[in-house]
């Protein structure tokens, strides 16, 4: 595998050995290896910020929607309203990041995140209770934020070495689930105390947190043979025949597929928390369920130095799917509430070491010039995977039960992913 093409500026770089793993509690605990490099950990630092605060808009938007039309399915059309300019500018962004200088996309695209907060602030402030504003600003975040994430995500392979790509991922990662837990959290405390609108504005706020980390990045241009590629149809399809070509890119696409929609069984989660665990109390089991899974994944992000300096990344992506699915069957299998959530938080362990290493394939795997476009087409798969196993698993629970569509799809996932495995020997000899 060519490593070459590995650019961390040489004012930012730390010597180059990297030492053994100290022996006791630092060899299972995180691996902070890639905190040494200054403009990695300005990158990461502003995340911590923004993933807390991101997550108090993604609660105070369906909140407001829902505030104004009373109806659920109004919120779900909102939602859907995002996923669309995602998709898209996920594509083209990743297409964008491969021709000009990353940081600049960066700070352009963080900027615009921060305008569109300060709006969602004015129309709130305002009183304007206007469903279309929301759908309409909220379509403009999300085009923003499509075109963010694949520079963002490419970035980090020029600012740490390969053989630390892994414990980056665990890193972000756990920051970005972290802030799954603690902002909405937060956001339930803030709304009676502060209202809607100032929520908005904290979000705003943070955001210049990670304008001014950004800025502070060093350049990160094109290398010489992306100098002059444009970000067209041509250079997007260019990304996807890429994929087809090598195919340890496209088994690690397949396997969140996989695992996302046929083991997410988040959409029965309602069902589940009526029907099966309702004597313990419905919300708190609704509102268990959905924390449990990235409670998990915080745990599995603590405990990274357990895996993240494997060189076997296939097997750790074909393990860790498998583990994910596994968990899942026994968690539809499961009458108790709290093993139900123990099963949610071993699954949230295993998609986090799945995150780590997917990630660090799509960085390690892909040469320079492409990682933008695999992490477009990546962010669409994360972003996209989900909602179809909602639509899946909710069709799938009114035929067949809550119960048994949950553990049939941890079954199905088991099912796939060996027979994948077996199938196609390329993600089963992937290592660094």
């Amino acid at each position: 595998m060519d490593t070459s093409e590995s650019s961390i500026d040489p004012q930012e770089k730390e010597p180059s050995a990297t030492p053994a793993a100290p022996p006791g509690r630092r060899r299972w605990a995180m691996d902070t290896r890639p905190l040494r490099r200054p403009a990695y950990r300005r990158l990461w630092s502003s995340t911590i910020v923004t993933a807390v605060g991101s997550q108090l808009t993604a609660v105070a938007v369906p909140k407001q929607v829902y505030d104004i039309t009373g109806s659920s399915a109004w919120v779900g059309a909102a939602s859907l309203a995002g996923l669309v300019p995602l998709t898209v500018f996920a594509l083209w962004g990743g297409a964008i990041a491969d021709s000009m200088d990353r940081r600049r996309l960066l700070l352009i695209t963080n900027i615009g995140i921060a305008v569109t907060s300060v709006l969602f602030w004015l129309q709130a402030a305002a009183g304007l209770e206007s469903v279309a504003v929301l759908m309409v600003l909220l379509a403009l975040q999300q085009a923003f934020w499509g075109l963010n994430s694949p520079a963002r995500n490419a970035s980090i392979a020029r600012l740490v070495p390969e053989d630390e790509l892994a414990a980056a991922n665990a890193l972000g990662s756990t920051v970005m689930q972290t802030g799954q837990v603690v902002g909405p959290l937060l956001a339930g405390v803030l709304i009676p105390v502060v209202g809607l609108a100032e929520l908005y504005l904290i979000d705003a706020l943070a955001l210049c947190v990670t304008v001014w980390a950004v800025y502070r990045l060093p350049a990160l241009p094109p290398l010489a043979a992306a100098v002059r590629r444009r970000a067209g149809l041509r250079e997007i399809a260019e990304g996807f025949r890429y994929i087809s070509l090598h195919k340890v890119l496209l088994l690690s696409f397949l396997a969140d597929i996989i695992a996302m929609v046929f083991g997410m069984p988040r959409a029965l989660f309602p069902q589940l928390a009526s029907e099966t665990y309702g004597s313990y109390g419905e919300g708190l089991a609704l509102g268990l369920l959905f924390a449990a899974v990235p409670v998990g994944a915080v745990a599995g992000g603590l405990f990274s130095g357990t895996y993240s300096r494997a060189r076997r990344h296939g097997w750790m992506v074909i393990g860790s799917v498998v583990a994910w699915g596994l968990a899942v069957t026994a968690f539809g299998l499961s009458s108790s509430l709290w093993l139900a959530v123990v099963f949610l938080a071993l699954a949230g362990v295993a998609d986090m070491v799945s995150m780590v290493f997917r990630g660090a394939i799509l960085l390690s795997a892909a040469s320079d010039e492409m990682r933008g476009r695999m992490q477009g087409v990546f962010t669409v798969v994360v972003a996209g995977g989900p909602r179809l196993a909602d639509v899946l698993h909710g069709t799938a629970g009114s035929a067949f039960g809550a119960r048994t569509a949950t553990a049939g799809g941890g079954l199905l996932v088991v099912v796939l992913m060996l027979g994948l495995a077996a199938a196609v020997p390329a993600l089963r000899r992937y290592r660094v």
